[in-house]
């Protein structure tokens, strides 16, 4: 399974010989590990932990607080680990990542408090660079949109169908399964699904001549091809980026306190809320960019990404002024919050970076780019986590959710209006230029 497919035999020749099955295929494999991932990750969410302290804290928000310090340092590392790795040990990478992060979660419920929040940490750790091994399977492609849209949308879907699933665990009367215990029940539940879509991505054939044409060669990059691109695309990079931060603190504040906004809302619903929340903003976000992997201009990709994230972000912001002021129910906040957020996220998870070295034509891959985002922009959720966590003053997590989100719809605009006018001179400047 470490092996590099060959193009022509097997599986992968069937593959390489029938484009529209690859394209789909792919897309299926893809979003079912990313999905296998999440339910190693997000479950344990779901649960509230009603009474259980740590140094006089509650003991989910240090739980928390705990995984996304391990995989805010996992994205850290994963701009060398993942931008350097071979296609031929990618998914061998994956497949010891799971293993690495599932034993922590079965010490989970053996160890005594402290020793949980280290079990957390630890189970953070190495998840952060699936995202990356599984894109760079993708990228590089002249069907990257449809790919990466696939993947993309898999963390929204996993996100609500993963809780839903520990949710349901927690309530069987014939197997009870505590809270400690529902983690690893959960992601024990998706490993033959993983084993499957692992081995469908050790099979896909690389990018061909055509694609390599349209979309520039994706190769590795060591530390001074990186060290090339920041110096070139340094303001726009961070530009983008803190747009990105603020977008990663919002989705993932309201991914992990799903549960207990709701708790404090007053809402007692079913198992399956999440789900249907997630799944709402899920194929609202297939149906608002399925269709852009179509604009063969890379440049008017850009700006049409750049419209389609201050869209999101704008859709945030109303959104939390209709609930505050008493126009959506709360269900219906999370949802229409959901697809805006996951409208101005997903670009930026895939998409967006791999149309900038496409524009520009530089070699490399899109992953480091996106590593680089998500590094900062997890380490901006465990600040926010960290301060609201030791603060004396606790704001609950409804208010939390609000302001962020209105925070989020002020300045997103404004950042990215900045990146686009740096961009547009890059552009014209490239047009000036005399074909080679």
């Amino acid at each position: 399974m470490d092996k590099t497919a060959s193009p022509n035999s097997g599986f992968t020749g069937w593959l390489t010989r029938h484009p529209a099955a690859f394209t789909l295929i792919a897309s299926a494999a893809a979003f079912g590990a990313y999905t296998c991932m999440y339910a190693f990750r997000k479950p344990f969410s779901a649960a509230v932990f009603s009474g259980l302290h740590l140094w006089g804290y509650d003991l989910k928000p240090l739980l928390a607080v705990a995984q996304m310090l391990g995989y805010a340092l996992s994205k850290l590392l994963g701009i060398k680990v993942v931008s350097e790795a071979s296609p031929a040990k990618r998914v061998g990478m994956i497949a010891v990542i799971i293993a690495a992060a599932a034993l922590p979660l079965l010490l989970l419920p053996l160890v005594p408090p402290p020793l949980q929040l280290a079990c957390l940490f630890m189970n953070g750790l190495p998840l952060g660079m699936v995202w990356g091994l599984v894109f760079s399977f993708l990228e590089g492609r002249r069907v990257t949109e449809f790919l990466g849209l696939g993947l993309s949308v898999s963390f929204i879907f996993a996100s609500g169908w993963t809780k839903s699933v520990g949710s349901w665990l927690l309530s069987q009367k014939t197997l009870p399964v505590t809270e400690l215990w529902m983690p690893i029940a959960t992601g024990a539940l998706f490993v033959p699904l993983l084993a499957l879509c692992l081995f469908v991505l050790s099979h896909l054939p690389p990018p061909d001549a055509k694609d390599v044409q349209e979309r520039t060669e994706r190769k590795p990059m060591d530390g001074r091809a990186r060290l090339a691109f920041v110096r070139s695309f340094g303001p726009t990079v961070g530009v983008l980026t803190l747009c990105y931060l603020l977008l990663t603190v919002y989705r993932d504040l309201r991914d992990t306190y799903m549960a207990d906004v709701l708790k404090e809302l007053g809402y007692n619903g079913n198992s399956s809320v999440f789900a249907r929340i997630e799944t709402f903003a899920g194929l609202g976000v297939l149906a608002a960019l399925a269709g852009l992997w179509y604009i063969k201009d890379h440049w008017k990709a850009i700006k049409v990404y750049h419209w389609v994230i201050g869209f999101g972000t704008v859709m945030v912001g109303v959104s939390t002024l209709a609930f505050s002021s008493g126009h959506l129910s709360p269900i219906w906040w999370l949802s229409w919050t959901g697809l805006g957020v996951y409208l101005a996220y997903v670009p930026f998870n895939s998409i967006l970076f791999d149309r900038l070295l496409a524009a520009t034509r530089s070699v490399g891959t899109s992953t480091f780019l996106i590593y680089v985002a998500d590094s900062l922009g997890y380490l901006g959720s465990s600040a926010l986590y960290l301060t609201r966590t030791f603060a004396k003053v606790k704001a609950g997590w409804v208010p939390l959710t609000l302001h962020t989100g209105e925070l989020l719809a002020l300045i997103s605009p404004v950042l990215l209006f900045i990146s686009w006018v740096g961009l547009r001179r890059r552009q014209k400047l490239q047009e000036r230029q005399p074909a080679p």
